[in-house]
């Protein structure tokens, strides 16, 4: 499927809450397939505020919980005592009551910075059941996903590591960032955008262009891993 192709057949929805419910749903009903047919499932999550809804509709649906996998497509490289740590936020709104059973997998460990983090990190994603059953990706104004940023330096898709440093130009915290191919090693990625200018930024990525430019478009200008857009205004 082209990246016109999957924005013409994209999931729009009235408001945030209806979105954030069938963005649950579609989930679940992976991980249930998942863990029915291997007996294990994995799913990656992105941080911020936008997914907050759909993590507290996500850890409401039935699900064995005790063979899901949870990880992170990036952090900042913070404690979670840290008001910006994404794993604090999953915890909070995702990993409650039953889904407190799940295993996560952080990715900040208390090393320094990233890059003595590197090696601790890549460890850990190896408790991580691959291929990725799905990796939920978030995008920024800029184009940027998970903590791979425009006009920076990180992995292309043909470099298997798992991980790597992510700059953030203008942001205050050093990250750490599952890279491209280990978010494509999934069966399905699903990109979970709200508001109008977000929108416009998936217009301009659907075009040909560098993917230093505008990162989404490693994921949306790929036919390896089926990539389907959620959005809402």
């Amino acid at each position: 499927m082209s990246a016109k192709d999957r924005m013409a057949n994209a999931q729009r929805f009235d408001d945030g809450a209806a979105l954030a419910a069938q963005l649950a749903e579609t989930v679940a009903a992976d991980l249930n397939r998942a863990v029915t047919d291997r007996g294990a499932a994995s799913l990656v999550v992105s941080g911020g505020r936008t997914p907050v809804p759909f993590f507290e509709a996500l850890a409401a649906c039935p699900l064995d919980w005790s063979r899901v996998t949870v990880t992170l497509a990036d952090e900042r490289w913070v404690p979670e005592s840290d008001g910006s740590s994404n794993a604090a936020l999953v915890r909070e709104h995702l990993l409650r009551g039953p889904a407190a059973e799940a295993t996560f997998v952080p990715l900040y460990d208390g090393s320094p910075d990233p890059d003595s983090g590197l090696a601790g990190c890549r460890d850990a994603l190896t408790a991580v059941p691959s291929p990725l059953d799905v990796v939920i990706l978030g995008m920024g104004g800029d184009g940027h996903t998970a903590s791979l940023f425009p006009d920076t330096d990180f992995p292309d898709v043909d470099d298997p590591a798992p991980c790597c440093v992510g700059t953030a130009p203008s942001a205050p915290h050093a990250r750490i960032s599952l890279t491209p191919s280990r978010l494509l090693d999934s069966r399905r990625i699903i990109l979970h955008i709200t508001g109008l200018d977000k929108w416009g930024v998936l217009e301009r990525a659907c075009e040909q262009g560098p993917a230093r430019a505008l990162p989404i478009r490693l994921f949306l200008h790929q036919q390896r891993t089926p990539v389907d857009v959620f959005w809402s205004p």
